[in-house]
Formats: C-alpha cells, structure tokens, sequence
C-alpha cells in the first residue's frame, strides 16, 4: 500500500484545512484508512479512521465534532476535512492504512503502512 499525504498549511484559529492522502497499490481496499498526529515535542496520536468497504469513521475525542474523515473510492483518495481549528491542533499529520483498525489504530508501532507527513500549523 502507499500513501502520500497533501494538503497542510497554515491556517488560523477557527478556520478550516482539507487533507488528502492518495492511495495505491492491489490491496488497499481490504485496509482501514485512518490519520495520525504528531504535534512539536510529543508523541504520535490517532486522528481518524475509516474502513475503505462499509465506511464506519472513529475519532478521537480531541476532534470528534470538528474534523470528518472520508473515502472517494473513484478517486483513490482519503480526506480529513478539519474545522475549527485550534492552535493544539498544529502537528504533523501521517496519513496511515492498517488491516486491522478499531483499537488497534491505538497501536500505533504496529500500523501496516505509513505515508509521508504533512505539516498543518494553526496559528492563535
């Protein structure tokens, strides 16, 4: 699977961001689908998940209500479309695919794949 992650920026507090991950390969389609953090100085936290086939988006609570993950299968493409945006929410954010998802997405050393990062700086 690979994954290459676009769309960071800087943005103000309270504005909005939209992040895509393109996806290839044979067998993205069995994965889950999800995004990860990693904010200066801190370590790597889930964002958001969502199964390739059937949907079903998890969140964490620091952005449930404000950010929505999403499939385009026609175009290959994962999104996390992000409102409101809070300073805390400056970070790295990977776009990652995983076989398993659910909690495991909180097992973070045992993601299947990883793509590049792409920086999103919130600014108060």
């Amino acid at each position: 699977v690979q994954l290459q992650a676009s769309g960071g920026g800087l943005v103000q507090a309270g504005g909005s961001l939209r992040l895509s991950c393109a996806v290839g390969g044979n067998t993205f389609s069995r994965y889950h689908l999800g995004w990860i953090r990693q904010a200066p100085g801190k370590q790597r936290e889930f964002v958001a998940g969502i199964r390739w086939i059937g949907g079903g988006p998890i969140y964490s609570d620091s952005v449930k209500g404000r950010f929505t993950i999403s499939v385009d299968s026609a175009k290959d493409t994962v999104y996390l479309q992000m409102n409101s945006l809070k300073p805390e929410d400056t970070a790295v954010y990977y776009c990652a695919a995983d076989f398993r998802g659910g909690s495991h997405w909180y097992r973070l050393t045992e993601i299947d794949y990883w793509g590049q990062g792409t920086l999103v700086t919130v600014s108060s």
